[in-house]
């Protein structure tokens, strides 16, 4: 059976990295994500605040085709290493002041990282690796924090 992968590209610079799923060690967590990227997805990518080396961003409303808390905790950590790969969601008004529901992929684009917010540390999900193309796209993932947002599309690889 050929390996089902993800990637994540940076539009605007053309740098792509390929991720390795943990379909071991998180087997929902992968199946749902790789369902729901049927069709790749763009949206734009910001630099986490609190988690260190990390990008964050949000799956659109056509890829959120599944119950987010149909996902159970599997493979959590706080302490993710560099090209690792994660699942939050966040519902409506856990958090005081806000109201925003979350369905966020981050990635670690360096060690040191930590899985740290607001209301504290918060193990996540970690379902896949990045093994290909890391180095460009950690200095892509760094470029944001001088350029602002950019856009990432993520998919499966053919």
């Amino acid at each position: 059976m050929t390996a089902r992968n993800l990637y994540l590209k940076f539009v605007e610079k053309n740098v792509q990295g390929t991720i390795e799923l943990y379909w071991e060690n998180a087997p929902v967590t992968c199946e749902t994500i790789w369902n729901a990227l049927a069709k790749p997805v763009r949206m734009p990518a910001i630099h986490a605040m609190f988690a260190g080396p990390e990008i964050m961003t949000g799956l659109p409303p056509e890829a959120q085709t599944f119950d987010p808390l149909s996902i159970p905790a599997e493979n959590q950590t706080c302490f993710p290493v560099a090209g690792e790969v994660l699942w939050f969601y966040q519902a409506k008004n856990l958090m005081k002041g806000m109201t925003d529901e979350f369905w966020e992929i981050g990635m670690f684009y360096g060690n040191g990282g930590r899985i740290f917010g607001p209301l504290g540390w918060t193990p996540c999900n970690i379902f896949g690796r990045m093994t290909e193309g890391l180095d460009a796209v950690a200095e892509a993932c760094r470029s944001i924090r001088i350029e602002g947002m950019q856009t990432v599309e993520i998919g499966r690889v053919a």
